[in-house]
């Protein structure tokens, strides 16, 4: 079996800055990069959130990073739309998405800074309201608080459909990762051998119905045997 090979900080550092620059969804010029024993943190100034966003995902991506700082700041830009422009838009995105029940969800917004709450059935709906709202422009922040209020299923049922997505996902890592199912709060823990990974048994977690509650314990090890 051939041994893996562990990056010292100044190639992940490397490797990092390159995904950056491969990403066209931000500029590698406005993000800086340091590597600490295998965390990356990063730093800069971009003019909206999705360019903070794309940023930590490239981060996540690369082989050897274990977690990721994001200092990354949100700057408006000059002339740019005003809180009430921001919420009129961020009501209609939500109305035009057929995934959100736009009528269970409320917004404020405050210097470009959004909150959201309300209720959903599933959590991929949640993800869906967050997703088109960080987007758009103007927005600098998004805090998600909307709670997950599922249709009641039992706990055995829960664990089997995550136990079959993370078979179909994630193959032989699925048992390496142990579930604890209580009351809609799913606890994910073990290991896994990237972030991609981890993101994966995650979303299983997530898009099963009956979970309301996520709990991701679990640890990125690339370099276990």
């Amino acid at each position: 079996m051939a041994t893996r090979i562990q990056k010292t900080d100044s190639q992940i550092q490397q490797d990092v800055l390159r995904e950056l620059k491969w990403d066209t969804r931000v500029e590698e010029t406005e993000v800086g990069v340091v590597v600490d024993r295998g965390i990356v943190t990063l730093t800069g100034t971009v003019f909206d959130w999705a360019k903070r966003i794309a940023a930590q995902q490239a981060a996540h991506r690369v082989l050897g990073v274990l977690d990721v700082v994001n200092d990354v700041r949100v700057e408006r830009r000059g002339g740019a739309r005003t809180d009430a422009e921001i919420a009129q838009v961020i009501r209609q995105t939500l109305e035009w998405n057929v995934q959100v029940p736009h009528q269970r969800i409320r917004t404020t917004v405050s210097d470009g800074a959004v909150i959201l709450e309300g209720e959903v059935d599933y959590w991929a709906q949640r993800e869906d309201a967050e997703r088109a709202v960080r987007d758009l422009d103007g927005v600098r922040t998004v805090n998600n608080r909307i709670e997950i209020r599922p249709p009641s299923i039992s706990p055995q049922t829960v664990r089997e459909s995550i136990e079959g997505a993370l078979e179909r996902y994630i193959e032989r890592e699925g048992r390496r990762i142990q579930l604890d199912v209580r009351d809609g709060r799913v606890t994910l823990s073990g290991s896994v051998r990237s972030w991609a990974e981890r993101m994966a048994a995650v979303g299983a977690a997530r898009g099963t119905p009956g979970v309301r509650q996520v709990e991701d314990q679990l640890k990125v090890e690339p370099f276990a045997p």
